[in-house]
């Protein structure tokens, strides 16, 4: 873990000088406003803007406020994800390509150090994202709908917190091994395509880390089977921890594709 701190301070600096630490939190924040001020109104903005016939009547079904957090879950299941991908997908190969891991593979630093401070940052930055997210949409789902119960709430965060720093794994994990391209490719399979599939014929597995976000939302439900929820967590811990070893290892073995 030699220079851990040093690369975590220049991962720091550059997540400020590329405004991810703006604009990524700025995105999840957004849809966390959107979704339920958008459920909300929609009937009164169909009825204005939807040219539908006079008399007519459409009957909207009646969201509890869970219903309101987990559709929010849906938004981030899919263009949530799509961000994570796109903008982490370059976060060590581009890095590769433009020569600058060169000026930090002459310098002493353990390539666990330069994966490891990259794997924080980026999953302190995703994470504090999803939350702020999250706790925006509760705020307007409270204020509209009802309210959720905290400890509800918190649960949930913190097996979909799971789900979101394996997604992470995996995209930091692929760009240590990629060229830029295969790894918006393989990510985007990995997390999106994977978790639609899983959502479409799961139904025959139950331990996998793509049902985490299923079962985020049976926890807010309340209705965990917690038994096989422990044992997915479990699985999901481990491969992170494979995720992370492989990653390193691919980062020093790819050091010397490095752009001079």
């Amino acid at each position: 873990m030699k220079g851990f701190g040093v690369m975590l301070q220049k991962e720091w600096r550059e997540q400020i000088r590329n405004f991810k630490l703006l604009w990524i939190p700025l995105v999840f924040i957004i849809f966390g406003i959107l979704e339920p001020v958008t459920n909300h109104f929609l009937p009164e903005i169909m009825k204005s803007v939807g040219n539908m016939p006079e008399g007519m009547e459409f009957p909207w079904p009646e969201f509890a406020p869970k219903d309101i957090l987990v559709s929010l879950m849906g938004q981030y299941q899919s263009i949530g994800l799509l961000i994570i991908v796109l903008a982490f997908m370059g976060a060590i190969s581009s890095e590769r390509k433009s020569g600058t891991a060169t000026l930090l593979y002459v310098r002493p630093l353990s390539y666990s150090s330069y994966f490891l401070s990259k794997w924080t940052m980026i999953n302190a930055l995703v994470l504090a994202s999803v939350w702020v997210g999250f706790l925006a949409g509760w705020y307007y789902t409270s204020q509209l709908f009802g309210s959720i119960p905290a400890t509800d709430v918190l649960a949930f965060l913190a097996a979909y917190s799971l789900w979101i720093i394996f997604a992470v794994s995996i995209v930091l994990a692929l760009s240590a091994w990629l060229p830029t391209g295969g790894v918006a490719a393989l990510g985007l399979f990995l997390t999106l395509i994977m978790a639609i599939l899983d959502s479409v014929i799961g139904a025959y597995w139950t331990v996998t880390p793509w049902k985490l976000s299923t079962y985020a939302s049976y926890i807010l439900m309340g209705s965990m089977d917690y038994p096989t929820f422990w044992k997915t967590a479990g699985l999901t811990v481990f491969l992170i921890i494979l995720l992370i070893l492989f990653g390193t290892y691919m980062a020093g073995r790819n050091a010397a594709k490095t752009t001079v």
